[in-house]
């Protein structure tokens, strides 16, 4: 349920509202724009008396919310969420390039990436350190070292490191060590873990699951926004069908209906889709073009003996020639390159 205030009601008739929800066991999220004031209540709101509360002459109407998701809902916080990251924004009319490698090898190869991707014009640094695989027999990650290595290349640039968490006991290091923390596809629907990530204040990338309902996915982010934590920044990356030439079927219609139901920032990763590198550069256009707010692309200085897919990475050659080539589609949707 929302109340939507009247304008110009002064702050103690509302405080009085609050009071009364909370005496009744809500929890208040509330959303202030320039024309517009709204109490979000958030629990069980059979307690309350619908009747009672539009007979106060400061409140001009109320919204009832049929979505089993409150705080990410667009209801509840009308205008576009942007996500800080140190000097750095992600949402809005910004468009945010994230580019490095699936894994974290060597510390000539995180270092020479992210020079070579930050002169290109990418923001943030991604990198594997602790690698989620399919196999317990494939490369793990460099996991410590690793996360120490994507430091030294932060060091060396001055781009905020975005990097994945498996295992809620690493949130204490992650906290003080990574800048944006993802939640990786595989960890979607891991409740403990969106729950102690909702603890933090740390921006969270949160991919949608292989095989998520949108649904799904914007229930997920509820799960880390009833703890606290705001700061959430959604990730479509292709889900699981029945067409197995690519990797994955990038659900380009998700960022418009996200878009739609939601406030929150959206990213699409055109290479977890493809799993082809020739695609990525077609798929990051249409990306662009439907409205994302930003695109995370692996990219590797030699992909051909890359430890972790190569064969859906792109050279920095080539992210030089996509960056120009979307440049002009983000002007078409009202997006600037950031």
């Amino acid at each position: 349920m929302i109340i939507v205030m009247r304008p110009k009601t002064v702050q103690s008739e509302i405080e009085k509202i609050k009071r009364k929800m909370k005496s009744l066991g809500c929890e208040i999220h509330e959303s202030k724009g320039q024309n517009y004031h709204l109490l979000g209540l958030v629990g069980d709101t059979s307690k309350i008396d619908p009747n009672q509360i539009q007979a106060n002459r400061n409140v001009e109407k109320l919204i009832f919310v049929q979505e089993p998701y409150k705080k990410v809902n667009r209801l509840f916080h009308p205008e576009d969420t942007c996500i800080s990251v140190n000097d750095r924004t992600i949402g809005g009319d910004g468009f945010s390039i994230i580019a490095g490698p699936c894994s974290v090898e060597s510390e000539e190869q995180i270092v020479g990436i992210a020079k070579e991707i930050k002169e290109i014009g990418a923001s943030f640094l991604r990198g594997g350190a602790y690698k989620p695989r399919t196999s317990p027999y494939s490369f793990q990650g460099l996991m410590d070292e690793g996360l120490d290595l994507l430091k030294t290349a932060r060091r060396e640039t001055g781009l905020p490191i975005v990097t994945e968490l498996m295992s809620p006991y690493l949130i204490e290091k992650f906290v003080e060590d990574v800048d944006v923390i993802q939640i990786g596809a595989r960890n979607m629907q891991n409740f403990d873990l969106l729950k102690e990530v909702g603890k933090t204040n740390k921006p969270i990338l949160l991919k949608r699951g292989m095989s998520a309902t949108i649904e799904e996915l914007l229930m997920a982010a509820e799960y880390i926004m009833s703890e606290g934590n705001e700061r959430i920044i959604l990730c479509e990356r292709g889900i699981r069908t029945f067409e197995k030439y690519t990797r994955n079927t990038l659900d380009i219609s998700a960022i418009p209906i996200i878009k739609k139901l939601s406030h929150l920032p959206v990213i699409v990763d055109p290479s977890h889709a493809a799993g082809l590198w020739w695609l990525v550069e077609p798929l990051a256009k249409a990306a662009v073009a439907v409205g994302a707010d930003g695109l995370m692309i692996e990219v590797h200085n030699d992909p051909a003996n890359a430890l972790c897919d190569g064969q859906q990475s792109i050279k920095p050659e080539k992210l030089r020639s996509l960056v120009s080539s979307i440049k002009d589609i983000a002007k078409l949707v009202g997006k600037e390159i950031k």
